[in-house]
């Protein structure tokens, strides 16, 4: 980790795009603040939050990320229900990414 840390440029012009944090229930591991802190010793300057159907989590993320200096892009893993939300016969066949734009 130290090496990352150090005088790090590589960082910067890389940002994750799908993070689950904490509010993925079952799924995610990321404690915000932790993250924060991560993202920063990496040297990147921007980080999205796409949990898993729930946006509960947004304003801790959003928040914890401009005290830390680091753009928040707020976003969210949905899926494409074939028919309804209540087809258990038919599981979704696809996720998206959506992202908000500011």
């Amino acid at each position: 980790m130290s090496e990352i840390s150090e005088n790090n440029h590589l960082g910067r012009d890389f940002v994750h795009l799908h993070i689950h944090t904490e509010y993925s229930l079952l799924d995610g591991a990321c404690r915000i603040d932790q993250l924060m802190d991560r993202v920063k010793e990496c040297g990147q300057t921007a980080i999205a939050c796409t949990d898993h159907g729930v946006m509960y989590g947004c304003v801790q993320f959003y928040k914890a990320a401009k005290k830390a200096g680091i753009k928040p892009i707020i976003g969210c893993e949905v899926y494409v229900a074939t028919r309804t939300r209540f087809d258990k016969v038919n599981k979704p066949l696809w996720k998206i990414i959506s992202m908000a734009r500011a």
